[in-house]
C-alpha cells in the first residue's frame, strides 16, 4: 500500500509555472525525500498528494487510485507539519487519539491505539502531560503519533525538524528512520537540509524549479551527479567546481571536485595555493584554499594538518572521482 504516481502534473499560478511537468513513481513502503533548494517546489509537490493544492494539469494516483481531485480526507494519507500543530489544552493522549475520536471510534479502541503508537515512539511515560511540558523533539513525536493513528497509506513530512535545534535534529532523523524500519509504510519528506535527505532517504529526489534534476539512492546521487546542480547541492562541504583552463586540463567545460578527493603537498602538485582559512573538527580539518583563476578551493583532510594562514601548499586530484560536465550535464 502507498504507491505515489505523478502522471504529466503542472502546477501554476496564473501565468507564474511552480512546477512545469512531473513525472514521478514513489514506490510503495520507500522513504522519498524531496529535496532542493527554497522555492524549487518541493512542498508544493508534497501538497499536491495532500490534496492542500489543486493541480493545474495532470493526474495524481495512490494505489492505482486517480486522487487528483479527491478530498484530503479521502486520500487515506497523513500529513505531519513543521509547526507540530498540537492542541495545547489535550494531553500526550488526547493529541494522538484525537483523529480516532472525530471519526467516533469505541473509547477501549482509542485508548488501545494510543498506548500502541506512544509505546512505539517511546512516549507511553508523557501521555498525561500537555504539549508545554513537553520537549520540542517529544512534540514533534506526539505529531506523529496523531498521523500514525490514522493507518494512511502515506504519510507527509513537510520539514518537521526545522524547529529543532542540531542535536535534537539529529536524534529526531534517527527516530524517524527507526519509525520507518518498523512500520514500513510510505514515507514521502521534504527538506531543504541535503545531511537529511542523505541519511534517511531510500530514494531522493532532487528538485530544481520545479522539475526534477536527479532520482535515485543517497551515494548514486553523491558518486554519480548527473547534472552540476545535484553535484554542487549534495554533499557537504560543497563539491568544488573548475572552470577554465583547470576543466580544459580535464577535457571539459567544468570539472568537479569532492573536497576529500583532494590531497596535498608543500612541494608539488597539479594546483598551487594559499591557505585561506581552516576549521579544525578533530576528526578531520577543512583548508579553504584561494587557488589558481580565482578559483576557492576546499579540502577535507582526515585528523589535523600543520599547516599557518597563508601557507603556500599544493594539491592533487584524485583521478578516480573526477566529476565533468559540459553544459551542466555529466559526460
Amino acid at each position: 500500500m502507498g504507491k505515489v504516481t505523478f502522471e504529466n502534473i503542472n502546477k501554476s499560478y496564473g501565468s507564474v509555472v511552480v512546477v512545469p511537468e512531473l513525472n514521478l513513481v514513489i514506490p510503495e513502503g520507500s522513504f522519498t525525500v524531496l529535496v532542493g533548494p527554497s522555492g524549487c517546489g518541493k512542498s508544493t509537490v508534497l501538497r499536491m498528494i495532500a490534496g492542500l493544492e489543486v493541480v493545474t494539469s495532470g493526474k495524481i494516483y495512490i494505489d492505482g487510485d486517480d486522487v487528483t481531485y479527491a478530498e484530503p480526507s479521502r486520500r487515506k494519507i497523513a500529513m505531519v507539519f513543521q509547526s507540530y500543530a498540537l492542541y495545547p489544552h489535550m494531553t500526550v493522549a488526547e493529541n494522538i487519539g484525537f483523529g480516532l475520536t472525530l471519526a467516533k471510534r469505541p473509547k477501549e479502541e482509542i485508548t488501545s491505539r494510543v498506548l500502541d503508537v506512544a509505546t512505539i515512539l517511546q512516549l507511553d511515560h508523557l501521555l498525561d502531560r500537555t504539549p508545554k511540558d513537553l520537549s520540542g523533539g517529544q512534540r514533534q513525536r506526539v505529531a506523529i503519533g496523531r498521523a500514525i493513528t490514522r493507518n494512511p497509506k502515506v504519510f507527509l513530512f513537510d520539514e518537521p525538524l526545522s524547529n529543532l535545534d542540531a542535536s535534537l535534529r539529529g536524534q529526531m532523523r534517527v527516530e524517524i528512520s527507526d519509525l520507518h524500519a518498523k512500520i514500513g509504510a510510505t514515507m514521502v519528506y521534504v527538506t531543504h537540509d541535503q545531511v537529511e535527505a542523505m541519511t534517511m532517504a531510500d530514494q531522493i529526489v532532487v528538485l530544481n524549479k520545479g522539475s526534477i534534476e536527479q532520482v535515485g539512492k543517497p551515494m548514486d546521487l553523491y558518486n554519480k551527479p548527473q547534472t552540476q546542480f545535484v553535484a554542487e547541492f549534495i554533499g557537504s562541504p560543497n563539491m568544488n567546481i573548475f572552470n577554465g583552463q583547470v576543466a580544459r586540463n580535464h577535457d571539459c567545460e567544468t570539472l568537479g571536485v569532492r573536497p576529500e578527493h583532494i590531497t596535498i603537498s608543500t612541494t608539488d602538485g597539479e594546483l598551487e595555493g594559499s591557505v585561506r582559512y581552516k576549521e579544525e573538527l578533530g576528526a578531520d580539518t577543512i583548508l579553504y584554499v584561494d587557488g589558481p583563476e580565482n578559483n576557492s578551493v576546499t579540502v577535507r583532510i582526515n585528523g589535523s594538518v600543520d599547516l599557518q594562514i597563508g601557507s603556500t601548499i599544493f594539491m592533487n586530484f584524485d583521478p578516480t572521482n573526477l566529476h565533468r560536465f559540459n553544459n551542466g550535464n555529466r559526460l
